[in-house]
């Protein structure tokens, strides 16, 4: 069993809540977490580079001039890859970078990757959240020097649509998500993590920490055929 403090708005502890680690993964598996990282991290791509080929560019197929007795070294159409305003050779192309993972793994990944903040002592796990009249960065920076966060760190909310969410968008390193969204990949990139006790207690094993896979699975066809047309895409759920 794992025992997580729980700590008031003042970084003082006030009780602490036990986890069974079976119900995380039983142990923390790097490379389950380095699959789920660089999985994730390719589906953010939106790969919808592309450069300008010699069929590409403006210009006339035309030779500049005959290929001998002219002193000077053999030259083509202008748009060829040596020439100044020429398309480039072998460029990039848009295609999809779109990677796949098993949903059990994914979910097994986001448990693990939870264990590991915790074995790490990086849950900071609050009674409550404060409650802000208006935006403030000042106040929050404070209840963060209260906690003793110095470092990233990723807070979690059941809503995001409020003044502390609002109070968080100014700094740096400080990143705001709902419960629902949290993945791998945003847990590994903050050191520490911050969530109150009421939406952490219930489901802490499924529904909580679960990486949602069907809203994408209904449109990956058709996203890797606008990828492959060249369209660019707005960047949505990865």
């Amino acid at each position: 069993m794992i025992e997580i403090p729980i700590l008031n708005l003042e970084g003082q502890q006030v009780d602490s809540l036990k986890v069974d680690e079976q119900l995380l993964g039983g142990e923390v598996r790097h490379e389950l977490l380095k699959q789920a990282y660089v999985t994730i991290h390719a589906n953010k791509r939106q790969g919808t580079v592309k450069t300008k080929s010699r069929k590409d560019v403006e210009g006339s197929t035309r030779k500049l001039y005959k290929q001998k007795h002219t002193g000077r070294a053999r030259r083509g159409a202008v748009r060829t890859a040596i020439m100044k305003g020429g398309g480039r050779a072998h460029g990039k192309v848009p295609h999809s970078w779109r990677k796949d993972m098993p949903i059990k793994m994914r979910r097994l990944a986001n448990r693990n990757a939870l264990l590991a903040k915790a074995v790490d002592g990086e849950i900071k796990l609050v009674d409550q959240l404060p409650t802000f009249d208006k935006p403030s960065t000042k106040m929050f920076a404070s209840l963060l020097s209260k906690l003793h966060i110095s470092r990233s760190c990723l807070v979690a909310m059941s809503d995001t649509r409020n003044h502390v969410a609002n109070s968080a968008r100014n700094m740096d390193e400080i990143s705001i998500t709902r419960v629902d969204r949290l993945n791998a990949f945003d847990l590994l990139n903050h050191r520490f993590l911050l969530v109150p006790r009421t939406i952490s207690n219930p489901n802490i094993d499924n529904s909580f920490f679960c990486w949602s896979h069907h809203r994408r699975a209904s449109r990956t066809r058709s996203h890797d055929r606008r990828i492959r047309q060249g369209y660019t895409l707005r960047r949505g759920w990865q």
